[in-house]
């Protein structure tokens, strides 16, 4: 199994990004998915988690600037960020909250005028 997440880039602060993860596990589609991130200097955080039948959850204040979907046809959890922020700087990455496999590289993030 093998995760690779990418669309991260340097943005100014009010930009938008959508990020991208494809896992290669089998079953994609029976397993919850999850989008944490990593800023500098600090642990590892989850943002937001989307099941099987699509429930939602924002793990962090994200003032409704996150969202999360999923495309099972392609293996694909989307993040999709607007009105970005400073302090959205970060690594981020995805896998499965319940049963994790190994980490991918992750895709950065910053936010700089």
């Amino acid at each position: 199994a093998q995760i690779v997440e990418s669309g991260g880039a340097l943005v100014q602060p009010g930009g938008s990004l959508r990020l991208s993860c494809v896992g290669s596990s089998p079953e994609f589609e029976i397993y919850t998915w999850g989008w944490y991130r990593q800023a500098p200097g600090k642990q590892r955080e989850m943002v937001a988690k989307i099941t099987p039948s699509e429930f939602i959850t924002y793990t962090n204040p994200t003032e409704d600037r996150f969202t999360i979907s999923r495309d099972n046809a392609h293996n694909t959890v989307y993040l999709q960020i607007s009105n970005l922020k400073p302090e959205d700087t970060a690594i981020y990455y995805c896998n499965r909250p319940v049963t994790p496999i190994a980490w991918g590289q992750g895709t950065q993030v910053t936010v700089s005028s």
